[in-house]
């Protein structure tokens, strides 16, 4: 596209833009309308999906990992829903908004929606199924010693209640069947779970988690995956991997509004996985005079009480954002950006790359250290440059987390490049 239609195409979509009501029949969906073609090779296409976020341009953004931008469109949408159920003081619940908005995220996950339930955020998600599983004093789960604090609290807390043990690997980025093998040797007679992340929160690796639920599966052991870091980023079908549950925020990759998250349990776990936390919208009918209740036919049984219905609203709007683009693009776009840098970072003296060398092990999030400085003061150094980096400490590994999204370009690749050329 030329540079000249494509300003004519931006200035066109944002003055036709206004942000739906799912559910609305009144509202155009401004997600229908025209866009530029879609080429994930195309500077230009990427300069439009820049201008649909207000995330100021004074700083580069380099946190998607920790902090994903939203969209004018998920924004608007959940201001636009608040208003008008704040006009009724009702509280929006409704099963139709539910399905459609899980409907996408069913489609982006690779599962059916019945198998979905609302969570506040990834570390919720986690905490129904530390919870709802049937684990016992001397339990055993395997776990990664690079779990974020989400997947590390619950089930040390677990330890503390029940008396659960937990056995821990050191992820290798050298080897995805050195990972493999490193989990077979913990695994005895008292194995039960097997808790680690899609993609780890320190280094951006992501694990064979496809090759890890057959191993769990051959030995009857349940798998759960923390995808706080890989729901958004890249295409995946839950069902293909095979895990028993998955929990996600909304909130990063998925470019939702915060305080969003969503839980994966497969079906047949239903029964297996307790509802701890139950009211209003986990049952399918009781009778409290006669002591009878029946759980919700769906995951929907992890879900209790009244909710914030605008912020999922706003998640559902954000995932159809993403499949606009569509998840194979974006994950083009974010492979690029991070392989730009993880090639530019290796070529400099000073610097070491903490994050697998092998591509098909590696995420959008590159982390690196100085060899002279301190991460903390590598860090102090980069914010001079407008740069907002994360400093990763989880597993000892102190290093600098650098995330690229759609949102991102090379340009401020470049600044970060030469900010890190010119510390120490």
């Amino acid at each position: 596209m030329k540079r000249e239609e494509f300003l004519r195409t931006v200035a066109g979509v944002v003055a036709a833009t206004s942000l739906p009501t799912i559910g609305s029949a009144s509202t155009k969906d401004p997600i229908s309308v025209p866009w530029p073609a879609i080429d994930p090779t195309d500077e230009y296409f990427w300069k439009f999906v820049r201008t649909q976020f207000p995330l100021t341009h004074d700083r580069a953004y380099f946190n998607t990992g920790g902090l994903g931008a939203s969209p004018y469109v998920v924004i608007d949408a959940v201001k636009a829903k608040m208003d008008e159920l704040e006009k009724i003081s009702e509280t929006g619940h409704n099963d139709q908004v539910w399905r459609e908005v899980k409907t996408p995220i069913a489609q982006l996950l690779g599962c059916d929606l019945e198998e979905l339930a609302f969570m506040r955020n990834a570390t919720e998600g986690i905490n129904v199924v530390c919870n709802g599983l049937p684990l016992k004093k001397g339990d055993e789960i395997i776990t990664t010693t690079h779990e974020h604090v989400a997947n590390s609290v619950p089930w040390l807390a677990l330890l503390k209640r029940e008396g659960v043990v937990i056995r821990l690997f050191e992820p290798s980025t050298f080897s995805a069947q050195e990972n493999i093998d490193r989990i077979q040797k913990l695994i005895t007679r008292k194995t039960r779970l097997i808790s680690i992340p899609h993609g780890t929160t320190t280094t951006g690796q992501v694990l064979p988690v496809k090759e890890i639920s057959k191993l769990a599966k051959s030995k009857n052991i349940w798998l759960f995956l923390d995808g706080a870091q890989t729901a958004g980023m890249f295409p995946f079908d839950l069902h293909d991997i095979g895990c028993d549950a998955y929990a996600a925020c909304g909130h990063k990759w998925m470019l939702g509004p915060k305080e969003t998250g969503i839980l994966y349990v497969r079906k047949e776990m239903f029964d297996v996985i307790q509802p701890k936390f139950v009211g209003a919208y986990s049952d399918n009918g009781f009778d409290l005079a006669r002591g009878t209740l029946a759980f919700h036919p769906s995951a929907q049984r992890y879900e209790y009480g009244t909710v914030n219905v605008p912020l999922r609203v706003g998640l559902g709007v954000a995932v159809t954002f993403l499949q606009k683009i569509g998840l194979e693009n974006v994950w083009k776009r974010d492979k690029a950006l991070s392989t730009y840098l993880f090639n530019a970072l290796s070529q400099i003296p000073q610097i070491k790359v903490l994050s697998p060398a092998n591509d098909a092990e590696r995420s959008a999030m590159i982390t690196f250290q100085h060899t002279k400085l301190p991460f903390l003061e590598l860090q102090q150094h980069l914010n001079t440059f407008k740069l907002r980096t994360r400093g990763v400490s989880e597993g000892g590994v102190n290093g600098l987390r650098i995330s690229t999204h759609i949102y991102n370009n090379f340009e401020e690749l470049d600044r970060l490049i030469e900010g890190v050329k010119s510390a120490g």
